[in-house]
């Protein structure tokens, strides 16, 4: 379990800077609300500043980057609260940061507190400071950044993803589980106080996907079962148990719930969903399902992925 955890920190690392500037890129218009689109602006990204576009002009390119920020550091010279400036600062940044391996993501921190301080509704931005400062090694203080944020808003996924992840990359499951019990716990009141506050079908598919993390297949697959009978027509739940149903090695009834989640989910998904039948069905994955079956280990009464 060490070894994942050490994995799964070092891979986190390496991605960072990419998650980062995705996410930015579209934070204006829609947040974090839709991963399907982080995805496009990613795809885009890479067509502009692919070898060919890069050859032609990359001084250029870097010299308006570092332009830009000289202009938004001297506006918040004058203006330090300027939203503006902080937002086309740290979007510089990142740019330079992800694009030409120049500059500090330290210096991230301070545009990053300042919008998350001015911009509260915009939990997008604390987020992304907890990020960095994971990514810069101070886990305390991304813990405290996300529980801020969950103290706000318990429902946030995204704090909620971050947070779980945190703790498993600190080999604290345990932490990780009792958060995401205590999240669907007081989901009821919460949710007659503001509707939808928190999702917990949501939660209760990232609570399935700790418990495989963790090889606890039982309660995976009875939490899964859970968020399917509170939401017959939401994928998710159907695509965790089958991934679950596979790292058992119970390949056919795994490829009848990856079949199954294919046709609900919405087409952005599809293609995921159908890589994982295609490994299933190749010669060197396919191993007979065990003569016992699955584990009936009981969930806590109020067990809780973000979207796939």
């Amino acid at each position: 379990m060490a070894d994942r955890v050490q994995g799964q920190d070092v891979f986190e690392k390496r991605r960072w800077l990419i998650n980062i500037a995705l996410v930015l890129s579209v934070l204006g218009f829609v947040g974090f609300s839709m991963i399907p689109l982080l995805s496009s602006t990613f795809q885009a990204s890479q067509s502009a500043s692919s070898p060919s576009a890069a050859a032609t002009a990359p001084t250029s390119r870097k010299a308006d980057l570092e332009a830009q920020e000289r202009g938004y550091t001297l506006v918040l010279q004058r203006e330090p609260d300027n939203l503006t400036a902080l937002q086309g600062l740290l979007e510089t940044r990142l740019r330079l940061l992800n694009e030409f391996k120049q500059g500090d993501p330290k210096d991230l921190i301070d545009p990053l507190e300042k919008l998350a301080k001015l911009r509260p509704e915009q939990t997008s931005y604390a987020v992304l400071l907890a990020q960095t400062k994971a990514y810069l090694g101070d886990r305390e203080g991304a813990a405290q950044t996300y529980r801020d944020v969950l103290q706000a808003k318990p429902g946030d996924l995204y704090a909620l993803n971050g947070l779980v992840d945190l703790l498993m990359r600190q080999n604290r499951p345990e932490a990780a589980i009792g958060l995401l019990q205590d999240t669907l716990k007081a989901a009821s009141q919460a949710n007659q106080v503001q509707p939808n506050g928190i999702n917990v079908v949501s939660v209760q598919v990232l609570l399935g996907e700790v418990y495989t993390k963790l090889e606890r297949y039982g309660e995976a697959i009875a939490t899964f079962d859970q968020a399917m009978k509170a939401d017959p027509q939401d994928f998710r739940p159907v695509f965790g148990k089958a991934r679950t149903l596979k790292d058992q090695g119970k390949v056919t009834e795994a490829t009848q719930l990856f079949n199954t989640a294919f046709n609900l989910a919405p087409a952005n998904y599809k293609d995921q969903i159908r890589a994982q039948i295609s490994l299933l069905s190749t010669p060197a994955s396919v191993t007979p399902d065990p003569i016992i079956g699955p584990s009936t280990t009981p969930v806590p009464q109020t067990p809780p992925s973000s979207s796939p």
